[in-house]
């Protein structure tokens, strides 16, 4: 992870500006760039997804979609809540859409993270509880990242209560939630409780 000392030396609302002005990956992408964060200084949840997908990229709005209808009633939180940058950031681990391949949308491209996620996040000091959102966020964001995304959430108690690896919501993972009751019935209910205590 290279960090890029030149972004220290930036204000926040600078930076920001800088990242989503960003088209570093303009030639590895099917359209133009559109990154799309939510952040401030004040932010106390931080919400690490993999990246936008084509209906965000169209409204520039993240979580705007089925996935994220679900992850606010995982929070229990309105769009008004979620939406409120001063209290929740969302940063993805690709800020602009990948597009779609075969099996959905492709993965989040590298250079993301590699140029602006330990700057971003060394300004976010007010986070207490930061949500790690499928595998990509995993593998960047655990640091003993297991072999699949199940073994993490299973583990979800060794980070708790700073962190908590979750599935994407998804309406692909479906079956996975049907599969994984316990993760409706132990987890989210710590979870909205420490939602509600963290932004009450």
């Amino acid at each position: 992870m290279s960090h890029n000392h030149e972004l220290d030396s930036l204000s926040f609302e600078q930076l920001v500006m800088r990242v989503r002005a960003c088209t570093l990956c303009r030639d590895k992408l099917p359209h133009e760039p559109r990154p799309v964060v939510q952040l401030s200084e004040s932010s106390r949840i931080l919400i690490v997804g993999q990246a936008p997908g084509r209906k965000v990229h169209e409204t520039g709005i993240p979580f705007n979609d089925p996935s994220g209808d679900r992850l606010r009633r995982w929070m229990g939180i309105d769009r008004q809540t979620f939406y409120d940058a001063s209290r929740i950031a969302i940063l993805p681990m690709g800020f602009c859409f990948p597009g779609t391949g075969k099996a959905g949308d492709l993965p989040p491209i590298p250079e993301c993270a590699d140029t602006w996620r330990a700057a971003l996040l060394a300004r976010l000091n007010q986070i207490e509880l930061t949500l790690v959102i499928g595998q990509y966020a995993h593998a960047w964001h655990l640091p003993d990242s297991r072999r699949s995304v199940t073994d993490n959430v299973k583990a979800w108690r060794t980070y708790w209560p700073r962190l908590l690896p979750t599935p994407h919501p998804s309406p692909r993972n479906n079956l996975w939630f049907r599969r994984n009751a316990w993760f409706e019935e132990e987890v989210l209910p710590q979870l909205q409780e420490r939602v509600a205590e963290i932004l009450g």
